[in-house]
């Protein structure tokens, strides 16, 4: 059973007066009905960067700025990779909105391997966080070449 506000009577109640309350209370009550759960748009970007991460043919993650500031970033002592690099999302109450910048490596099928980052994304996120994702929008920014020296790598021109 639900609580309701209800609106006093003969007069023009503001909309708030009329707003249902969400959680329930009673020893009888679920507890999954007990309070509300808020995620981050931060912890869908970390969750879907990993799992776009994680599909063989990408190479990295964001537009070359990011990629340049981030691998100038993750070599200071004591810092960690950014794994939300790349990833923009829009969360709602149930839903979200994924937005990826990616660099796939030559020679991979650039379609099929959005499907493959679509389908790892939709699941990771809709597994560990409960939201719908609505769509993911993703914008393939260049093709790492095997002879190409990596960005993200230890070495560099001048020693």
């Amino acid at each position: 059973m639900s609580d309701v506000i209800n609106p006093p009577a003969g007069g023009n109640a503001s909309r708030s007066a009329g707003k249902t309350l969400t959680g329930r209370t009673g020893a009888e009550a679920a507890p999954e009905t007990r309070g509300r759960t808020t995620i981050a748009d931060s912890v869908v970007e970390k969750i879907a960067g990993m799992a776009a991460r994680e599909v063989p043919g990408i190479h990295s993650l964001g537009s070359g700025m990011s990629r340049t500031l981030g691998a100038v970033t993750d070599r200071v002592p004591g810092g960690r990779p950014n794994v939300s690099r790349g990833v923009k999302v829009e969360v709602g109450e149930r839903q979200a909105a994924i937005d990826l910048d990616v660099v796939v490596e030559y020679g991979v099928p650039i379609a099929d391997l959005a499907g493959d980052v679509r389908t790892s994304v939709i699941t990771a996120v809709e597994r560990m966080t409960g939201l719908e994702v609505v769509e993911v929008n993703i914008t393939v920014d260049d093709v790492h070449l095997p002879d190409e020296e990596d960005d993200e790598g230890d070495g560099g021109r001048v020693q």
